[in-house]
C-alpha cells in the first residue's frame, strides 16, 4: 500500500502512559503468551496458544462478559453445498464498499469452516435440522450460511464452551477483575502490560508476546447493543504504546435496537429479518423499497439509515419491526431469547410490532495488523473487534465478526509460534508526565457528556460542522490524561476520550460518504480520490494507505 503523510500535528496529543510507574519497585510476573479480553478471541486464541505454551488471559470483569456473549445472529461459514466461498467473498466485498483487504477476505471464506468444526470439537452445540446444521441468511448474503446456537442465543453458547475449556486449561491461568492500564515497550516491542490488580496494586506483566482482544467502542456512543465493558481500551492502549489503528471513523449502527421505554437498548438480531419481518413506519407502512432493492436485507448502513430518516419524517423516536405474519411456534423457536425480552416488557413478539431504532453497535476499525493479526507494534497483535485486519472495510457482513476472531486467533497463535525468544533484560522504556490532581466532575457525568456529544454531532450521520464542534467539545476533557488517575472508571474514561477523538479526526478527513460513514455534506461515494484507509498514529500523524480490495 502506498502511505501519504496528511499532517501529523493534528493528531490528539496523547501520552504514552496513563500512569507513571516506577519500573525498579513494580512486581513482575513473567509468562510465555499475554491475552488481554475475554470474548470469542481471547477464549479461542487463549487455548490455541496454550497447546505449546503458558499463557495468562487477563479479563476487567468475567470470562463470561464480552460482546461475543451477546452475538444473537450466528456465525457466518461456507458449510451448504449450494454454497461456496467464493459467494461469501463477493458478499463480504460488497458490504464492505470497497474498503476491504482482498487477502484478508481470503483468508476469512477459505479458513472460517475449519474454524467452525473446531468449536464443534471444542463442546459448542449449534442448531440442527434433521440431523444436519441449521442455517439462516442475513442481510446481504446470498446464501444461507449463518449456523446459530438455541435460536438467538449463540454468542453466550460460544463463550459457554470457549469457557469451559480455557477453565479447565492446565497451561491456561485467568485473572478475573484485573485491569491493563497500558503496553510496556521499548525499542519498537511490546514487552507485556502494566496491570492494575483488584486490591488496586499495580505490576509488570511480562510476556514473550501479548496479544489484545478487548472487544469494540460500543460505549462510545449512549445509546449501544454493547455491554458496559466495550470502552475501547484495546484501540486507546495500542495508540498510545505507538501502533497505528486504521479505518476508525467507520462505527457500525445496528439498526434494530429496542427502543422502548424502561428497556436497554436490547439487540433484535438482524436474523428476524433474514426470516422475513417487515420494517414499518408509525403510519404502518412499509419503507424500505424507497431506499434499497434488498428492502429489509439491505445492508445495515442503508437500513439504518433509512429507519432515521423514516423517524424524521413521521416525528417519530422509532419505527416497527413486524414478524406477526410468521407462525408463534416458529418465533419461539427460532427467537426464543428475543421473544422472552420483549415479554418481559409487556412485548409479544409474536402478536406486536416491536419498536426498534438504531443503536451503535460494531467498530470497523482498530489497531492495524497483517495477515497473521501482529499489530505495527513488533510482538503485540490483535484479533477480533479490536483489530483491523481487513476483512470488515468500510462495513462489516452480518456474523463475519465471529468467524474473523477464530480464524484470526489461529494465525495469531501460528506467528507466535514463529518468534524468536524476547531479548532477556530488556528493560521498560522510562516515563514520566507532569500529572495534576484530578478535577472534581464525576467520572459518570464526563461519560455521558461523551455519549451525548458522539450521537449528536459524530453518529449515523455527520457534517464537518458537526465534528468540528464535537472535536472541540471533547478536547476540553484532555486535562484528564494528564491527571493522576488511579480506578478503573478513569481508566475507561481515558481509553473513550482517546478513541472517540480518533473516530472524530477519521471521519473529519474522509469527505465523502461510504459504508457505514456518513457524510451529509459529502453524500456521493468518491472511488477515486476516497478508496483508501486512513491510518492514524501517536507518532507518525494521519496516513493515507490505497485500498487493496480488488
Amino acid at each position: 500500500m502506498n502511505g501519504a503523510v496528511i499532517d501529523p500535528s493534528k493528531a490528539p496529543v496523547i501520552p504514552p502512559f496513563l500512569v507513571d510507574v516506577d519500573w525498579s519497585n513494580l512486581p513482575v510476573v513473567t509468562t510465555d503468551c499475554i491475552v488481554i479480553g475475554s470474548g470469542i478471541a481471547g477464549l479461542y486464541t487463549a487455548i490455541e496458544l496454550a497447546k505449546d505454551r503458558q499463557v495468562l488471559l487477563i479479563t476487567k470483569k468475567t470470562l463470561m462478559e464480552s460482546n461475543t456473549r451477546y452475538a444473537q445472529g450466528g456465525i457466518a461459514a461456507v458449510t451448504a453445498e449450494d454454497d461456496s466461498p467464493i459467494y461469501h467473498r463477493q458478499d463480504t466485498l460488497l458490504a464492505g464498499a470497497g474498503l476491504c483487504s482482498s487477502a484478508a477476505v481470503d483468508v476469512l471464506v477459505h479458513e472460517g469452516p475449519e474454524g467452525v468444526k473446531e468449536l464443534i470439537r471444542l463442546g459448542t452445540l449449534f442448531d440442527e435440522e434433521n440431523g444436519v446444521l441449521a442455517l439462516t441468511r442475513e442481510g446481504a448474503h446470498s446464501h444461507r450460511r449463518i449456523l446459530h446456537a438455541n435460536g438467538d442465543a449463540t454468542g453466550h453458547e460460544i463463550v459457554r464452551a470457549l469457557s469451559d475449556k480455557v477453565q479447565s486449561h492446565p497451561r491456561v491461568e485467568v485473572w478475573d477483575d484485573h485491569f491493563a492500564i497500558d503496553l510496556v515497550t521499548r525499542s519498537g516491542a511490546c514487552l507485556g502490560a502494566l496491570v492494575q490488580m483488584p486490591d488496586g496494586s499495580r505490576t509488570f506483566v511480562r510476556g514473550e508476546a501479548t496479544v489484545l482482544c478487548s472487544g469494540g467502542s460500543g460505549q462510545l456512543y449512549r445509546y449501544t447493543t454493547n455491554p458496559e465493558v466495550a470502552t475501547s481500551d484495546g484501540v486507546a492502549m495500542a495508540y498510545r504504546a505507538g501502533a497505528t489503528v486504521r479505518d476508525m471513523e467507520f462505527i457500525q449502527f445496528h439498526p434494530t435496537a429496542l427502543s422502548y421505554p424502561g428497556a436497554p437498548r436490547f439487540l433484535i438480531s438482524e436474523a428476524v429479518r433474514g426470516e422475513g419481518a417487515f420494517l414499518r413506519n408509525i403510519k404502518g407502512e412499509r419503507f424500505m423499497h424507497r431506499y434499497h432493492e434488498l428492502l429489509e436485507l439491505a445492508p445495515r448502513d442503508i437500513v439504518a439509515r433509512a429507519i432515521v430518516s423514516e423517524m424524521e419524517e413521521t416525528r417519530s423516536t422509532f419505527v416497527y419491526l413486524d414478524i406477526t405474519h410468521e407462525s408463534a411456534e416458529m418465533i419461539k423457536h427460532r427467537f426464543p431469547t428475543i421473544y422472552e425480552t420483549c415479554m418481559r416488557y409487556g412485548l409479544d413478539l409474536t402478536s406486536d410490532w416491536i419498536p426498534v431504532s438504531p443503536a451503535a453497535h460494531y467498530m470497523m476499525g482498530g489497531v492495524k495488523t497483517d495477515l497473521h493479526g501482529e499489530s505495527s507494534l513488533s510482538r503485540l497483535f490483535a484479533c477480533g473487534e479490536v483489530s483491523s485486519t481487513g476483512v470488515h472495510g468500510a462495513n462489516r457482513l452480518a456474523s463475519n465478526s465471529l468467524s474473523e476472531a477464530l480464524v484470526y486467533g489461529r494465525r495469531i497463535a501460528e506467528a507466535i509460534r514463529r518468534l524468536s525468544p524476547l531479548e532477556e533484560g530488556l528493560q521498560p522504556e522510562a516515563f514520566s508526565w507532569e500529572r495534576r490532581e484530578l478535577a472534581s466532575q464525576p467520572i459518570v457525568e464526563r461519560r455521558l457528556k461523551l455519549q451525548k456529544v458522539m450521537v449528536r454531532y459524530a453518529g449515523l450521520r455527520r457534517t464537518q460542522e458537526t465534528l468540528l464542534r464535537a472535536m472541540e467539545e471533547l478536547k476540553r476533557q484532555l486535562p484528564l490524561l494528564h491527571s493522576v488517575l488511579t480506578r478503573r472508571e478513569e481508566y475507561e474514561f481515558a481509553n473513550l476520550l482517546t478513541s472517540s477523538l480518533l473516530v472524530i479526526q477519521g471521519a473529519l478527513y474522509r469527505e465523502e460518504s461510504r459504508g457505514a460513514h456518513y457524510r451529509e455534506d459529502f453524500p456521493e461515494r468518491d472511488d477515486m480520490k476516497w478508496r483508501k484507509h486512513i491510518v492514524q498514529g501517536r507518532d507518525q500523524g494521519m496516513t493515507e494507505e490505497i485500498s487493496d480490495d480488488v
